[in-house]
């Protein structure tokens, strides 16, 4: 018996040694902490120079808008309203085919009014060039004639544009966004207001009163001959009657 229980402690003990130890237990890991997706940027504002110098070629039509205040007016213009705007850009080519000397010729009143003469306060798609309605006023103002009218007309896929001074086409398209539309142009548009101002016309004559005209004609020589001419007529007839009576007198007297 003894030898039997023996024989059982050692099987066992045996058993336990030989079987793979536990794996340890892993607590799970805890999920990772997502961070809320961030919301992508707002576009910055819509900045019409940039545009130009990220095309290249219009340096001087940069340089006189921002000597004019015009780049900030329409800065504020483009994105705090929902107004759309159209430039038509000249090139430095363009402008360097003007009269030498023009562009310092200028006030800073007509410098203004040449780049505000290349701005359509509206946004313009190409293929709307096909039904607008001439003259096109721009942010020079008045599009009267001999004033700043511009006229443009599509044929095909040719935009042509007339200042009455200039006659030059649409090259190409710089930008556009739906409210802001650059098209690139290869003439200086030159307003007839600036580069052909017309003389103001002459202020008309005074009319002539008629109060006056009465006047002058009472007053005129052939009433005064008139007059004179019946006081004779009368001194003349008195002074016969008085020699008729007189010489009827002196007759009685006589006999």
């Amino acid at each position: 018996m003894l030898f039997f229980l023996l024989h059982t402690c050692c099987s066992t003990l045996l058993t336990l040694a030989q079987a793979p130890a536990a794996a340890p237990v892993v607590a799970p890991k805890a999920a990772p902490v997502l961070a809320p997706a961030s919301s992508p940027a707002p576009p910055g504002p819509t900045n019409v120079t940039k545009i130009l110098e990220k095309a290249g070629q219009f340096s001087t039509f940069i340089r006189l808008m921002k000597a004019t205040q015009v780049a900030n007016q329409l800065l504020g213009q483009l994105n705090n309203t929902n107004n759309g705007i159209t430039i038509f850009a000249p090139t430095d080519s363009a402008f360097s085919s003007l009269k030498s000397g023009t562009l310092n010729s200028l006030s800073d009143e007509q410098k203004v009014e040449l780049i505000q003469f290349h701005i359509i306060p509206t946004y313009l798609s190409s293929a709307q060039f096909q039904t607008i309605s001439n003259p096109l006023r721009t942010q020079a103002g008045d599009s009267g004639d001999g004033k700043f009218p511009l006229n443009v007309t599509s044929t095909g896929d040719t935009v042509n544009i007339t200042s009455g001074l200039t006659n030059t086409s649409v090259s190409g398209t710089v930008y556009t966004d739906g409210q802001l539309a650059v098209y690139q142009i290869d003439r200086v548009l030159q307003p007839l207001q600036i580069f052909d101002p017309r003389p103001p016309a002459p202020a008309p004559a005074p009319a002539k009163s008629k109060k006056k005209k009465d006047d002058d004609v009472a007053d005129s020589p052939a009433d005064d001959s008139t007059d004179n001419s019946k006081a004779v007529r009368f001194t003349m007839g008195n002074n016969v009657g008085l020699f008729g009576v007189t010489a009827i007198v002196i007759a009685l007297i006589s006999l």
